[in-house]
């Protein structure tokens, strides 16, 4: 079995302009095609692997988890989790202010990659990854996590009746921001549902794309890249 790999890029290296500079990985923001393509590629490069071992989706802040048993040189449709036991297959998610989220069992071979923005937070796509895991051999108690570079609890300031129902779907979501008004962390919601489904090794990448001005933030400036979270073994 490989060891699990997992990379977060930043806004630098690449070549879009502005305002997606540079390292934009978006296919679906409105930058030129042919410079996504260019970044995209020099990721792939990175990682050691071709560009379609690396598979993309077509995010939509669903709970729709699928499972990738090869190759693709388009992204995967209208999901918003992947999930593989092929080795040397890198699972992609974009952000710039939801959560990625990446899973991995290593003794069992199974990754998965995760796009919990609010909405898919809320719902609960982060447990079904998990269970579509569980159903190809992962064990929790095995399973490492790493929640990449988000929107803080901070600065993510949202009304009240929104932060109420998502703290009532995800709890330890609510908070108050630094201005003292209502706010969402769902890196603290997250953390506690993994911690209740038996996930007890669990990073958190400290980051907030809102406050650092070297990652992609739709809140701080739309329109934005994405930057992706990866993780392959």
């Amino acid at each position: 079995m490989g060891a699990l790999r997992r990379v977060v890029t930043t806004r630098e290296g690449g070549v879009s302009a502005p305002p997606y500079d540079s390292f934009n990985l978006g296919d679906h923001v409105g930058d030129d095609p042919a410079a996504v393509a260019a970044n995209r590629t020099r990721l792939a490069r990175h990682l050691g692997l071709p560009d379609d071992r690396v598979v993309w989706m077509e995010q939509t802040h669903s709970t729709t988890v699928t499972v990738v048993d090869g190759p693709r040189s388009r992204p995967v449709p209208a999901s918003d989790g992947l999930v593989t036991t092929v080795p040397g297959l890198a699972l992609a998610v974009l952000t710039a202010d939801c959560v990625p989220v990446l899973l991995g069992d290593e003794q069992a071979g199974v990754i998965a990659a995760v796009h919990a923005g609010r909405v898919g937070a809320r719902n609960g796509i982060v447990d079904e990854a998990l269970a579509v895991m569980v159903g190809l051999g992962a064990q929790p108690e095995r399973i490492s996590a790493l929640l990449g570079p988000a929107a803080s609890g901070h600065f993510y300031e949202v009304p009240p009746e929104m932060a109420r129902d998502v703290e009532e779907h995800l709890p330890g979501s609510l908070c108050q921001t630094d201005a003292g008004t209502t706010g969402l962390d769902l890196r603290a919601g997250i953390v506690r549902q993994l911690t209740e489904a038996g996930v007890s090794a669990i990073a958190v990448d400290p980051r907030c794309t809102i406050a650092d001005e070297k990652l992609f933030s739709h809140r701080r400036c739309a329109p934005t890249g994405r930057l992706a979270s990866v993780i392959w073994r």
